[in-house]
Formats: structure tokens, sequence, C-alpha cells
């Protein structure tokens, strides 16, 4: 059984990685001022980019949840809006309703089978490492070719 990642369990981790890979500090020195082992430093850049695609990976997932919370609630509504219009006798209402809902249990449909398709993935991120890709994406905003080339790096390291 492999030990855990010094690093990744310091309590100061968002800070370390912050100085590591946004201010781009050496590990000697960020080895003295946080008290590491310059080869922990090393070993833990090793496996800071399958920590960033873990990451982005539990966003994705999060973003589909959202997404299907949302038809969801659009076909909430669009009933309620049907049962209303039915009731008033608002004929014309009451089929665009129909239609609206229609088109929503057919979005549902391929939401279903997209996520049935794909698969159940449980990862674990630890909640800085969610911190420190915010930290990452905030601060490549005003670099916008920097930003881009992490995510097609992040990307390629998915697909392979």
């Amino acid at each position: 059984m492999s030990r855990a990642c010094t690093v990744c369990t310091h309590p100061d981790a968002v800070l370390i990685n912050e100085a590591l890979i946004i201010d781009g500090t050496s590990n000697r020195a960020v080895a003295r001022q946080y008290n590491l082992g310059k080869d922990a430093l090393r070993r833990h850049r090793e496996h800071i980019p399958q920590l960033l695609l873990e990451a982005s990976q539990a966003m994705e997932v999060a973003d589909a949840d959202d997404l299907l919370s949302q038809v969801r609630d659009l076909q909430r509504r669009s009933l309620a809006i049907l049962d209303q219009a039915e009731a008033e006798g608002e004929l014309k209402t009451a089929l665009a309703a129909i239609a609206q809902a229609r088109s929503n249990l057919e979005l549902l449909g391929r939401l279903a089978g997209e996520l049935q398709q794909v698969g159940t993935i449980n990862i674990h991120v630890h909640p800085q490492w969610l911190e420190l890709r915010a930290v990452i994406f905030e601060a490549l905003e005003q670099h916008p070719h920097a930003r881009g080339a992490l995510l097609t790096a992040l990307r390629e390291l998915e697909a392979s």
C-alpha cells in the first residue's frame, strides 16, 4: 500500500500548489517555506496533471447534473402551464405547452441515453484541488492562449 502524498495532505496544500504552479516557485524554495522534502515536491509535481484532470472531470459531471436538473424543471413548468391552460379552456396555450413538454421529454431521453452510455465514474476529488483549479483558470483569464493550451493538454491527457 502506497503512502499518501505529504504535499496533498499538507494543511497548506492549496498555497503550496499555487506557489508551484501559478507562481512558478522552485521546489527548493517551497520545501524551505513549508518544511517539506524536495523529493516529496518532485513526486507531487508528477501527479498534479492527473489531479487537475480528475477535478475537471468532476466539474463536467456536476455540469451535466445541473443541465439535467434544469431540463426537468422546464418539464415541470411546462406541465403546470398545460394544466392551467386546460383548466381555463385555452386550447392554443395547451397545445403549445404539450409541444414544449414533448420537446423536453425528447431532450431528457437523449440526455439519459448519453449519461447511460458514458457509465458511472466515482471520483474522489479533494476540495482543495477544486479550489486550485478555479484559481488556475481565473489566473489564466488574462492569458487566453495559455488557458487554451492548458485546456488542450487536459483534454489530450483525458483522451489517452
